[in-house]
């Protein structure tokens, strides 16, 4: 294990993000190198939060001087559109059974995090502007639920119409069982069940990384627009 304040960056020619090693879901942005680091530092003692006790050992740093940039990582038109989409090297090895526990409890925590977040904002108006742009607080739901859908495919799964009904609560229920369960799957060595269009799969480890990403970064959105 990478040790804990180990970060890589990946930059585009717009944004910059920069993200944990070893802690999925510590990821944040900035227009360079310098602000992308100043920001993670500063979300550190909000991803504690997140996490809860669900994983110990986490520490916020004091300072961006407390983070050591291992991996710089070229980036490309999606990180410029604001999403994470490079993997750091250490996303290709493979994932023992006591890390793959803990990278789905952490996982868990961060959609847990998410749920938490979209609860107590029910029924409250978001504040509009540029974080996030317009969508209501049922349209940021959904979009989390598409975009873990879309997760599925890329981890080497695919998503049967009308395998859940219900609410969208009760579908993300359904769909994030499907997720781990795949995801205990690759991370034991299994390969794929198939390959998305695209051509390529994700690893398990950078599935971990974009979906916790996606849930921590919309339940922090929610936040800041209550």
């Amino acid at each position: 294990m990478a040790p804990m304040n180990d970060v890589y960056v990946e930059i585009g020619s717009k944004r910059v993000f920069a993200g944990s090693l070893e802690w999925p879901g510590w990821c944040r942005s900035g227009r360079d190198e310098e602000s992308a680091l100043a920001s993670l530092a500063a979300y550190g003692g909000r991803y504690r939060a997140s996490i809860g006790r669900s994983v110990q050992g986490f520490a916020p740093p004091a300072s961006p001087a407390d983070l050591r940039v291992v991996e710089r990582l070229k980036g490309n038109a999606t990180t410029d559109f604001g999403v994470p989409a490079i993997a750091p090297g250490i996303d290709d090895r493979p994932l023992h059974p006591n890390e793959s526990k803990r990278q789905a409890t952490l996982l868990s925590a961060c959609w847990g995090a998410f749920d938490r977040t979209a609860r107590s904002a029910k029924g409250r108006a978001l504040r509009k502007g540029p974080r996030g742009g317009g969508r209501d607080l049922d349209a940021i739901v959904r979009h989390a639920l598409e975009a873990d859908r879309a997760y599925l495919a890329k981890l080497g799964g695919r998503w049967q119409q009308g395998a859940a009904e219900g609410d969208t609560a009760e579908q993300a229920d359904a769909l994030r069982h499907e997720l781990l369960q795949l995801f205990a799957s690759r991370a034991r060595g299994d390969p794929p069940p198939r390959t998305p269009r695209s051509g390529s799969v994700w690893s398990p480890r950078y599935f971990v990384r974009r979906s916790a990403w996606h849930a921590l970064d919309h339940a922090w959105e929610i936040e800041d627009r209550v």
